[in-house]
C-alpha cells in the first residue's frame, strides 16, 4: 500500500482509486457506527474521499492510509451529523458490536427479552449524544481503541478524549437509568449523590 500512497501523493489518480477501494468497506464501517444510518454513513464516506483526496499531497508517509482515513472518517462524521442535527431531531441507532450489551448464553425468554429492551435503551441513547460524545464512545467502546489512539483519531489531547468519554458514558447512564426506582435502597441517595465536574 505504501507504493499507491506514494504514487498517490504525486497526483496519481488511479493510485488513489486503489486506496479508496481497498479502505473503502473499514471507513464504510466506521461511517455507519458513527451515524447510525446507511444513507448518512453514504454520504460521511464520500465526502471522507473527497477531503482524502484534496489533502492527499499533505499525508505522512510515517502513518498508515487506513489510520488517516479513520481520522478524516471521523471528522466528516462529526460535521455531517452536526449540521443534521440543526435541521432535525431524530432518533437513530447506532450499529455497534455486540460486546456492547453481551446477548450471549441467554435462553431465558424474559432475560432475553430484558437484555434486547436494554439494549434498545443503550443504542437509543448513544444515538442522543452529541456526534462529539458519540464518536469517542464508538471508537473506545465498539473499536475498543485506547485513550490515546482515540485522541490521535479524533485530533484532541488524551485528557479531552477522557473527559468526553465519561461525559458521554455519565449521559448514556442517566438517561437508561435514571428512572431506576430503588437504586437507593443501599443507602445511596441518586438525588444528592456525587455530582461529576
Amino acid at each position: 500500500m505504501a507504493e499507491l500512497v506514494a504514487a498517490a501523493r504525486e497526483g496519481d489518480t488511479a493510485a488513489f482509486d486503489r486506496l479508496a477501494e481497498l479502505t473503502h468497506r473499514d471507513t464504510y464501517t466506521m461511517a455507519l457506527r458513527l451515524t447510525g444510518d446507511p444513507h448518512e454513513a453514504a454520504d460521511v464516506t464520500q465526502e471522507a474521499y473527497l477531503r482524502a483526496y484534496r489533502s492527499i499531497g499533505s499525508f505522512r508517509s510515517e502513518a498508515r492510509f487506513s489510520t488517516w482515513m479513520y481520522r478524516i472518517t471521523a471528522n466528516c462524521a462529526s460535521t455531517h451529523m452536526g449540521r443534521l442535527r440543526k435541521h432535525r431531531r431524530r432518533n437513530r441507532e447506532l450499529v455497534l458490536d455486540d460486546q456492547v450489551v453481551d446477548l450471549t448464553g441467554m435462553h431465558d425468554p424474559q432475560a432475553r427479552t430484558d437484555a434486547e429492551e436494554l439494549r434498545r435503551q443503550l443504542l437509543e441513547a448513544l444515538g442522543d449524544l452529541p456526534p462529539k460524545l458519540r464518536a469517542v464512545v464508538v471508537l473506545r467502546d465498539s473499536y475498543g481503541m485506547s485513550h490515546e489512539d482515540v485522541a490521535e483519531q479524533l485530533g484532541i489531547s488524551t485528557s479531552a478524549a477522557k473527559v468526553r468519554l465519561h461525559r458521554a458514558r455519565r449521559r448514556i447512564h442517566e438517561s437508561v437509568f435514571a428512572e431506576e426506582p430503588d437504586v437507593a435502597e443501599n443507602g445511596h441517595n441518586t438525588a444528592g449523590g456525587a455530582h461529576d465536574a
